[in-house]
């Protein structure tokens, strides 16, 4: 249920038949024999291994072949290439959990979930920001998913698109502040200065800038303001299930 945009790879680069064939395994079968060791699910897995640990750009078939031992020209009787193998790549990852009692009981507590447990998809695989799926290939892990949030908000009483635009508000939120933890751990690694060495050095200045008088209300806010204590995902996050809240209200009403 990623949506991802902006990244340095995108959805649906390679040959969306073959790939789906092998998303939903509807290709022809292969010639019965010894079973081999090589199977795509490895083949898969080692791409999301490799992605997770040394990021999107190192995923090559020649990387993987490396990674399993086996010839390049092995990998290709098992997917074409790396524009199909990421779809696969993206539908392994977001597999939703089969436990539907993380979601609560009503579609607002469904929703809670779904916004973190996004945000936890994002934090283990952070190359998926990296990504752009704005024309995602549908494969099982997409269609269980979204089947498992719509079934769960359908009591909103909204209409099919709003329910899909529901979903999509949530991916949209969750997927900006996921950006934004990873360009903060990346300018961390980047500059070798942890967040509160960055600020602190700027603290001088800005002091005296506050002090002459030209942004008093900036100069008024607390310390607590930009303070790593605020939990900001979880504001604007329960603030936007508000307004879906009042959203369904009214039209209740009506």
């Amino acid at each position: 249920m990623t949506s991802g945009s902006g990244g340095t790879e995108t959805s649906g680069s390679g040959d969306i038949v073959r790939t789906l064939h092998l998303l939903w395994d509807t290709g022809p079968r292969r010639s019965r024999g010894p079973k081999p060791g090589l199977t795509l699910d490895r083949i898969v897995e080692a791409a999301v291994r490799i992605a997770d640990t040394e990021g999107l750009e190192a995923v090559s078939m020649r990387r993987l072949s490396t990674e399993l031992g086996t010839g390049t020209m092995s990998l290709y009787r098992y997917v074409p290439g790396k524009g199909e193998l990421l779809d696969l790549m993206l539908d392994r990852v977001q597999r939703p959990n089969g436990d539907m009692s993380a979601y609560g009981e009503n579609w607002r507590s469904a929703l809670e979930a779904v916004g973190r447990e996004s945000l936890a998809l994002y934090q283990r695989h952070p190359w998926l920001l990296k990504v752009n799926q704005s024309r995602p290939v549908l494969g099982p892990s997409a269609i269980e998913g979204m089947e498992k949030v719509i079934s769960c908000i359908k009591p909103m009483g909204l209409s099919d698109p709003e329910l899909v635009s529901v979903v999509i508000m949530i991916d949209s939120y969750v997927t900006g502040a996921a950006r934004s933890q990873l360009y903060t751990q990346e300018a961390e690694r980047r500059t070798g200065l942890t967040d509160a060495e960055f600020w602190a050095a700027q603290s001088p200045i800005l002091e005296k800038v506050m002090a002459g008088g030209d942004y008093p209300v900036m100069a008024a806010l607390s310390a607590e303001a930009f303070g790593p204590d605020f939990d900001h995902f979880d504001f604007g996050l329960q603030r936007i299930l508000d307004g879906l809240e009042t959203l369904v209200e009214r039209r209740g009403a009506r």
